[in-house]
């Protein structure tokens, strides 16, 4: 894992971190599109739709990532099923607010 948090670092923050981390992900992926005639053109073609699948699932992927990636390790490593759930609400919640 990247980022091993000690057992005295609460959820809240934890879940703050990651809804952040999201929150800027999503802005990037936010402004390709806003740009992307800028950047990519206006010419439609049949590339078009297959780059926006790829970003949609590659996205899905590191949306994943960003959000259970410490959930599951709290789960699988500590066994701590209690704290991995109330971190994916906490996270929600702050996605949410």
């Amino acid at each position: 894992m990247f980022f091993h948090p000690k057992d005295k670092t609460s959820l809240c923050l934890i879940s703050f971190l990651q809804a952040l981390g999201l929150a800027f992900y999503c802005s990037l992926v936010a402004i390709l599109f806003w740009k992307g005639n800028n950047l990519f053109g206006n010419d439609p073609n049949y590339w078009g739709p297959v780059l926006f699948l790829i970003i949609f699932t590659t996205s899905a992927l590191i949306s994943a990532l960003l959000v259970l990636a410490y959930p599951v390790y709290l789960i699988w490593q500590k066994k701590q099923i209690v704290k991995a759930i109330r971190l994916i609400g906490y996270t929600a919640v702050w996605l949410l607010g």
